[in-house]
């Protein structure tokens, strides 16, 4: 937003010149700030995309775990022990601070040990529940990941968006106006010369008459 036009006055020009000082200072800070977002979203997209790659080869792992363990010792125990399954702890969500965006730290996810009655299936259980417990950790990294990079793409744009405002209308709107102001000062200046050289001529010219008459 550029500023609304100021009388020419030299406390405008002085508090013009501070504003201006405040807008640089804020402009270099909203730049910085939005340099750390983008080095901070580009690592969350490749460590993302990295998680979203492991996640696959865990699923084949753990459905392939589900898979031995049904040829093992069939449908029915199987379903047996999934009955025995305890569900998973809370999640629980945390805050970190990244240039004055939140982002989600999750944790939590884990199931607690647990004793099955099928003694035959605790080769093949153990296998099936380590595999879906690394499935959950995936999914929960994921989770965070992406949110994050979410608040983070929104806070760069707003950030752009400032700096950009900053840089290309405020500042150059105030810096023009301050030059506008500084000229038509000195124009002032001039006009008051002038004006002061022509007076002192008068009262010269009405001395030198007032003492040829004496």
């Amino acid at each position: 937003m550029v500023p609304q036009q100021l009388n020419p006055t030299r406390i405008n020009l002085i508090n013009l010149r501070v504003r201006i000082a405040k807008a640089s200072a804020g402009h270099d800070i909203l730049k910085r700030k939005r340099e750390v977002l983008v080095m901070e979203f580009l690592g969350l997209i490749k460590e993302s995309r990295d998680d979203r790659q492991k996640l696959y080869a865990t699923l084949s792992r753990a459905y392939e775990s589900v898979m031995i363990g049904e040829a093992y010792a069939g449908n029915l125990q199987l379903e047996g022990m999934a009955m025995h399954v305890k569900e998973i702890s809370p999640i629980a969500i945390k805050v970190k601070n990244v240039m004055g965006v939140p982002l989600p730290q999750i944790s939590g996810g884990q199931r607690a040990g647990q004793t099955y009655s099928f003694m035959s299936m605790n080769a093949a259980s153990e296998d099936i529940t380590e595999g879906f417990t690394k499935v959950t950790d995936s999914v929960i990294r994921i989770a965070q990941s992406e949110q994050s990079i979410i608040r983070l793409a929104t806070e760069i744009d707003k950030t752009k968006r400032r700096v950009n405002a900053l840089e290309y209308s405020v500042i150059p709107g105030m810096r023009g106006q301050a030059k506008y102001i500084s000229m038509r000062l000195e124009e002032m200046e001039r006009e008051m010369f002038t004006a002061l050289k022509h007076v002192k001529k008068r009262l010269a010219r009405a001395k030198a008459a007032s003492d040829g008459r004496r």
